[in-house]
């Protein structure tokens, strides 16, 4: 089985969606192995968002990132990369596919719910950035 991290970012909390996406998760067939809720420290965003360090739109991430808290899991499926990559839509709402959680949820490019690792290399720093071994089921 394959894993991935997915975070509920702050527009989704502060919008109460937190059940409303995971139901769409258990849907899809998913497990979730590991969930917590946590508020990031502007240190934690930048470590996390470090590959974005160089783009015009780090600063504002992170201070969204540590606006609120997020919800971080650990979900586990056939193919759930790709899958949940899928089911999340589109970064930019606008052009999300009927359905998906951004085109649903999403206000904005920045705003839009949610995070998903985007192949195995770096599902595997995520999930490690948030999660030890004994924290995953």
């Amino acid at each position: 089985m394959q894993k991935t991290l997915s975070i509920i970012k702050p527009d989704g909390v502060s919008k109460k969606l937190i059940g409303e996406v995971v139901r769409v998760f258990d849907s899809a067939g998913f497990r979730v192995a590991a969930m917590k809720m946590k508020s990031l420290s502007r240190t934690e965003a930048e470590g996390f968002y470090y590959v974005h360090k160089e783009r015009p739109f780090f600063t504002e991430l992170v201070e969204f990132m540590t606006s609120g808290p997020v919800v971080v899991m650990v979900l586990e499926g056939d193919d759930v990369i790709k899958r949940n990559r899928e089911i999340m839509g589109a970064t930019d709402p606008a052009e999300a596919a009927p359905g998906t959680i951004r085109a649903r949820w999403a206000d904005s490019k920045q705003n839009n719910i949610i995070h998903g690792s985007d192949s195995e290399e770096s599902a595997k720093f995520e999930i490690s950035y948030f999660f030890s071994e004994i924290e995953i089921f």
